[in-house]
């Protein structure tokens, strides 16, 4: 099985038991380890008392992209870390996606980085994550 083909397989298992992502309607496509994209739209239930999506659901999302980016290789791994920067509101109905990409991984840990942009390719924030391996097999 090529690599490609193990991280689709580690991001099913993963999905198939995410009770929260599904909840909020994220969605996750993962085509190569370090990788990742997960989107969601913004609904009512999302907004704030300001009419804006909670910051705390875009952190989600992200978190999210970065979970399945990092779990690619079938091997174990949590976040150790994560910070966001708001750039701009997401409002209700707003279709965002978080890229996710991976900046370095070593054996026990690894530094990802996560877009979050709206329908019109505007960045909405930037999540920055390091994760943390067991050491253990996911699949």
């Amino acid at each position: 099985m090529d690599s490609s083909e193990v991280a689709k397989r580690c991001a099913d298992a993963m999905y198939a038991q995410d009770a929260a992502s599904k909840a909020l309607g994220i969605e996750v496509d993962v085509r190569e380890a370090g990788e990742a994209v997960a989107q969601m739209t913004v609904r009512d239930n999302m907004v704030n008392g300001f009419g804006v999506c909670h910051g705390g659901l875009l952190f989600t999302l992200a978190d999210t992209a970065f979970a399945f980016a990092c779990n690619g290789y079938d091997d174990r791994t949590f976040a150790a870390a994560a910070s966001i920067d708001f750039m701009r509101p997401a409002i209700l109905g707003d279709e965002l996606r978080a890229f996710a990409r991976e900046d370095y991984r070593g054996s026990k840990s690894g530094f990802y980085t996560v877009e979050v942009r709206n329908q019109r390719d505007a960045v909405v924030a930037m999540f920055r994550g390091r994760s943390a391996s067991r050491g253990e097999r996911l699949l």
